[in-house]
């Protein structure tokens, strides 16, 4: 048996590059809501001449950046490396901010959000497949929960600088704080993938890596696996019967990205639409994040005990629930509950969506297999700002909150569907995992 000192070390190290992640995930959800945290004050000055179905087209050019960034980033990320993808999309996306803040015009804080679209998409799909081959045996799906918490702390931190300053620009200014801070720190603490350098045939780096922090790697045989190209990377995702897994998985992904994306930028604004005041609005931004923050340590654990399929749908269910009956005008208490337990079941099921393709895929690949899923999903982030607009345009928050709703529903469905595939053909999880050393 093991010493102790051994597996302290390993630990260490999981929970160096999990903290490290969770640092720049929280910064990709500060800049990701506070859009939407800030849109109420923005059109009520119509600031930059903003009207409700402009700031759908804006919310839509910022999740189509973050759609070409997660597209791009697993497949890069599999071929350069998870360590780099991460800095270079957190300081896109902490730039752009700086474009946004000193924009003179729509037209140009519209590019400013494309932008930190392509660092926001880019930077979750590498982070989510980093922690998730650093992450102990059994425990994927918490560890990849325990991340997604700081999305939602992004959130939470986003009301609380649109509360504070009361004034966009500043707000965006101080989303450029990451460059300062995230990247220079993953620069210089963050470890590369022992599983990527392997699967690149950079055994040597590999080895040092594993000995500076008193750990074992996987015996790999000294072999380069042949999915290490990042086409064939992508190829395999459809080799097989498993084509048909991997589109019910982007389909789920597209339903539910529709979801979280229209209501993070829209329920401000809807809620204030539905009779509530702008303080209780952007409060709302809040207390939703509090619940995805709950809700991503329970899905993450449940999920490790009895699936990411089944969890997922139970949770895509309650929230289509939850989403629907917001449209309804209650006391201001029963509506910050709903909203909470809305939160706990809105963000978590992504998440899981997530862990389970990150589980279910080989270390060659893995990257590219949870960027596709979240790229393919990125048409629903695209989507649902704007569907979100159009409606609001209209007058009827009923109807924004029941397209949103059904949406939860479509992805139940597929992920259900998943499920019951995973059940004729299971699978054997490949998540690397690291062994102390005696």
């Amino acid at each position: 048996m093991s010493p102790s000192p051994a597996p302290a070390r390993g630990a260490r190290l999981a929970v160096l590059v999990v903290g490290l992640c969770w640092l720049v995930v929280l910064f990709d959800g500060l800049d990701m809501f506070i859009y939407g945290s800030v849109l109420p004050h923005m059109l009520e000055t119509k600031a930059l001449g903003i009207t409700p179905g402009k700031a759908g087209d804006v919310g839509s050019y910022a999740t189509f950046g973050m759609l070409i960034g997660a597209l791009s980033s697993g497949t890069v990320s599999d071929w350069v490396g998870r360590k780099k993808t991460i800095i270079v999309s957190t300081a896109v996306f902490s730039l752009a901010s700086a474009v946004c803040a000193s924009a003179a015009s729509l037209d140009v804080f519209s590019l400013g959000r494309f932008l930190a679209g392509l660092g926001l998409g880019g930077l979750l799909p590498s982070a989510i497949t980093l922690v998730t081959e650093y992450a102990p045996r059994g425990r994927g799906a918490l560890i990849v929960g325990s991340l997604m918490t700081a999305h939602q702390a992004g959130g939470i931190v986003a009301g609380f600088v649109a509360l504070g300053t009361g004034d966009w620009r500043v707000s965006f200014w101080i989303c450029v704080i990451p460059l300062f801070i995230g990247v220079p720190l993953a620069a210089k603490y963050l470890p590369e993938s022992m599983a990527f350098l392997q699967a690149k045939g950079r055994t040597t780096e590999a080895r040092e890596l594993a000995g500076r922090y008193g750990v074992e790697l996987a015996d790999k045989d000294g072999r380069r696996p042949a999915a290490a190209d990042r086409w064939s990377a992508l190829t395999a995702l459809f080799r097989g019967g498993l084509w048909v897994q991997t589109l019910l998985f982007w389909l789920a992904s597209f339903g539910g990205l529709l979801l979280v994306y229209g209501v993070s930028q829209w329920l401000p604004s809807l809620m204030k639409a539905n009779g509530y005041n702008t303080g209780s609005s952007i409060g709302f931004v809040i207390v939703i994040n509090l619940g995805g923050i709950v809700g991503m340590l329970i899905g993450g654990r449940l999920t490790d005990r009895f699936g990411g399929s089944r969890i997922a749908a139970i949770w895509f269910g309650v929230t289509a629930v939850g989403v629907y009956a917001l449209s309804a005008h209650m006391s201001l208490a029963l509506t910050y509950a709903v909203v909470f337990l809305t939160g706990l079941f809105l963000f978590s099921a992504q998440a899981m969506i997530y862990a389970t393709v990150a589980a279910h895929s080989d270390a060659e690949n893995r990257a590219t297999a949870v960027g596709w899923t979240s790229g393919m999903g990125r048409f629903g982030a695209v989507f649902g700002p704007w569907l979100g607009g159009q409606l609001l345009a209209t007058g009827s928050t009923t109807a924004g909150f029941t397209a949103f709703a059904v949406a939860g529903v479509f992805s139940m469905v597929m992920v259900s569907l998943t499920g019951l595939r995973a059940l004729a053909q299971p699978q054997q999880s490949s998540t690397p995992q690291l062994t102390t050393t005696g």
